[in-house]
């Protein structure tokens, strides 16, 4: 595997003025890889790709791509391209224009950067509109000459800041498995800014989580969804509930809704701790006849049914009466036609003590 397209950060942080827009983070992407930066607006997600791209200077601290320290680079200096989250097409350039232009740039002669181009055209499956400006095209292939336009002047990195936003649900899918297909065909790194939970999951070999400008997790889709590390990264990849527990004097566990769990070891008495579920791990029955279907050892919460919704790929089901405002329980079709359960039901909320998975920090 070649190292030109490794990306490192270490202990970057970005001021704007009084404001901190990213806190020292330190993070290494692995060269040939496909990273996902994610997080809520205002996370510094954004700013950490600009960084990366020149577009913005850190305030401190080093960023090296392929072990070539580059904080002090313009943009055009480093080994990246950038595509933007609007394309930021020229409206009166045809395809190949557009494609072309930091070639025209570099004054590199006509003809070959036109070759050049017609060959990432012919790539990104757009090689037949070469000669059409931009506002005769539908977003998906206007995002494909932005990709073919980033690609060639030949990066190691190639940055996306939301590049599928502005799409329609269908192409967003579509599009999202040409990235990876590209990526992997291309061999170079791409780092890819991301609200999405979904689009993260589906894309990346890492992902990295942000919030308030520091570095929430890290690591592959798997470990990030099936292991959060805190309340805020089980809330926000979704699907999961967050629960408070208090540790009591005689080592038990005590939760909202009567619920009681068995804690781990080392945390301490009076601490306030949190632990997370996932939502399709969550059984209901109703509490007349919970007991029945109850096993030793399991975790348990009484609530009351509140909302009932049809998902297509299963019915969620949302409490009140004790449970936290946000739990959730996501039931197949089939469980939830065996189960009777309608709104208004006294019910109890079950999980295994295994898909308890325990939190750094609280529940906040």
């Amino acid at each position: 595997m070649s190292q030109d397209s490794e990306v490192e950060l270490a202990l970057v942080r970005k001021h704007f003025g009084d404001a901190v827009a990213v806190d020292g983070i330190s993070v290494k992407i692995e060269a040939e890889s496909y990273c996902c930066l994610l997080g809520p607006s205002g996370c510094g997600k954004t700013t950490t790709l600009r960084m990366i791209a020149g577009h913005e200077f850190a305030t401190s601290g080093d960023i090296l791509i392929g072990g070539q320290e580059v904080s002090h680079l313009a943009p055009a200096k480093r080994p990246t391209a950038m595509m933007f989250q609007n394309y930021a097409l020229f409206p009166h350039l045809t395809c190949a224009e557009n494609v072309a232009f930091s070639l025209r740039m570099a004054r590199v002669k006509k003809p070959e950067r036109l070759a050049k181009a017609h060959d990432l055209l012919s790539m990104v499956e757009m090689e037949t509109l070469a000669d059409r400006l931009p506002s005769q095209l539908s977003g998906g292939q206007q995002q494909r000459v932005a990709l073919a336009r980033a690609l060639i002047t030949s990066p190691s990195v190639l940055l996306l800041d939301e590049p599928l936003s502005a799409l329609d649900p269908f192409l967003r899918i579509r599009m999202r498995s040409e990235l990876k297909r590209w990526q992997q065909r291309l061999g170079i790194s791409f780092i890819h800014v991301t609200h999405s939970q979904d689009e993260a999951l589906a894309l990346a070999d890492n992902i990295i989580v942000m919030n308030q400008g520091l570095i929430e997790q890290e690591g592959t889709p798997f470990e990030v969804f099936r292991a959060p590390a805190t309340a805020f990264v089980a809330r926000f990849i979704g699907g999961h509930n967050v629960l408070p527990v208090f540790r009591n004097a005689d080592g038990s566990g005590d939760g909202p809704g009567g619920l009681r769990v068995a804690l781990p070891a080392e945390s301490a008495s009076g601490a306030e701790l949190a632990c997370s579920v996932r939502c399709d791990r969550v059984q209901v029955a109703k509490a007349a006849v919970a007991s029945a279907t109850l096993v030793e050892g399991d975790a348990r919460l009484e609530a009351q049914l509140t909302q009932i919704e049809y998902q297509g790929t299963h019915f969620k089901l949302r409490f009140g009466g004790g449970a936290p405002d946000d739990f959730e329980a996501w039931l197949n079709e089939r469980d939830f036609a065996e189960s009777g359960l309608s709104e208004g039901d006294a019910v109890i909320a079950s999980w295994a003590a295994s898909d308890i998975h325990w939190l750094c920090g609280g529940a906040a």
